[in-house]
């Protein structure tokens, strides 16, 4: 395991809530550089920036706005210690949408968005040494499963996961590429006691665990000198129900 350098910032993609905030705030207190993207202001924004990090406004919803956005972040720095895709969306097919619209917004976010920058920003990854920068796709428990109320969702997490093998194999040794492959994590405020009973019932466990445990993996990972083409379930054993 090595320690982590503050040399060169990490991405995170959606690092202005939830898990990516706690990201983001994890790394800062460890003085390690973090550079987030947003798409709409959030009240945590301004706490970043005021602990150092460098948060830029982005638009994936279509291919210029990631390529820009790719600009803009080599226009910060020439390396990167690595970057978490997180930014994300969950959306059910619904007829008030057609299917093909779906379908196209849960690519756009889930597979070109990290695909191109991955691409994009491979120069800014590479040059650091053997394990030396990271990629982690954060995907979702529904990889191994499906979803018949988000067929689209867990089509585009299920390409994601995919592209873990195939950057993995491109870019070792210098970059590690990993997925962590949640299931529930953390509510919403606004989830009633009925659904948080289903949810929990769902998993071994039977608990909210928080942010942390997604943190602790991060951290793991980013240390491990060996780890790399693989899916880290954190699942609390919902697979076994």
């Amino acid at each position: 395991m090595t320690e982590l350098t503050p040399a060169a910032p990490v991405l995170i993609t959606g690092g202005a809530k939830r898990i990516g905030l706690a990201l983001a705030e994890s790394l800062l207190q460890q003085n390690i550089p973090v550079i987030v993207s947003y798409r709409h202001p959030y009240p945590a924004l301004d706490s970043l920036r005021e602990k150092g990090a460098c948060c830029i406004q982005a638009d994936f919803s279509d291919n210029a706005g990631i390529l820009a956005f790719a600009e803009k972040v080599r226009a910060k720095t020439s390396k990167l210690r690595g970057i978490i895709h997180n930014a994300s969306a969950w959306v059910a097919e619904s007829p008030e949408t057609p299917p093909q619209d779906t379908m196209a917004m849960m690519l756009q976010i889930h597979v070109y968005a990290p695909y191109l920058l991955n691409i994009e920003l491979e120069e800014c990854l590479r040059g650091q040494g053997t394990a030396g920068a990271d990629i982690i796709h954060i995907t979702d428990f529904v990889v191994e499963k499906g979803s018949k109320k988000h067929i689209a969702y867990s089509a585009s997490k299920a390409a994601l996961d995919n592209m873990t093998l195939s950057f993995a194999r491109k870019l070792a040794p210098e970059v590690k590429v990993n997925s962590i492959a949640p299931a529930l994590i953390l509510f919403n405020p606004d989830d009633d006691a009925e659904y948080r009973e289903h949810a929990l019932n769902k998993s071994l466990m039977k608990i909210e665990p928080g942010e942390g445990e997604i943190v602790a993996l991060v951290d793991y990972i980013l240390r491990s000198n060996y780890v790399t083409g693989r899916t880290h379930c954190v699942d609390g054993g919902r697979r076994l129900r």
